[in-house]
């Protein structure tokens, strides 16, 4: 379970660094050719950066589908429970149950209509508009991403149901840090 979750995290992580330096990257292209360096336009105006704005559209989607996974995980998933906490324990309790239960039934509908169009799609030659990457590819995120969140919704009602406990996003907690302390005092 461990190599899941970091698996997810690192993947969440990358896309989003990655999407950062080529968005960074494809700006400062943008300005310095509209710079009136004859030399250094002529260069900058060669190398063609259109595909940035569409690959950085297709890994957002990805991290955000990947992302709503780790969000259910970590418990930092949105959710109106104002009333259900109101709610005397055991009715509570079942409650929370049966959101958990329906959200891993509602993406686990969403991940199979999504495989089902992924492979519509796969039969055909459709190709995204600039890179002319197969779109059955950049859809396999719905697939992938709403089975992950289906898995983890059911991840999190089992831990519910054996400790009567949400996971809780501690924003102070800083992973690895606890290792490092004891690393410390030895």
């Amino acid at each position: 379970m461990k190599f899941l979750d970091h698996l997810e995290e690192w993947l969440i992580a990358f896309l989003m660094a990655a999407a950062t330096v080529i968005i960074f990257i494809a700006v400062v292209h943008r300005y310095a050719s509209g710079l009136p360096i004859p030399w250094l336009q002529d260069e900058l105006i060669q190398i063609n950066t259109s595909w940035a704005q569409e690959l950085c559209i297709y890994m957002f989607v990805w991290m955000a589908k990947f992302g709503a996974a780790y969000g259910v995980r970590t418990g930092i998933h949105v959710g109106v429970d104002v009333l259900i906490n109101r709610m005397d324990t055991p009715w509570r309790n079942k409650f929370v149950v049966f959101g958990l239960l329906a959200g891993a039934l509602f993406t686990g509908i969403v991940g199979t209509l999504g495989a089902e169009f992924v492979w519509e799609i796969s039969q055909h030659s459709s190709t995204s508009e600039v890179m002319e990457v197969p779109m059955w590819i950049v859809y396999m995120a719905v697939p992938l991403g709403s089975y992950l969140m289906c898995f983890r919704f059911l991840q999190v009602a089992w831990a519910f149901i054996k400790t009567g406990e949400l996971p809780k996003h501690d924003h102070a907690y800083v992973e690895g840090l606890d290792e490092e302390i004891k690393g410390e005092k030895v």
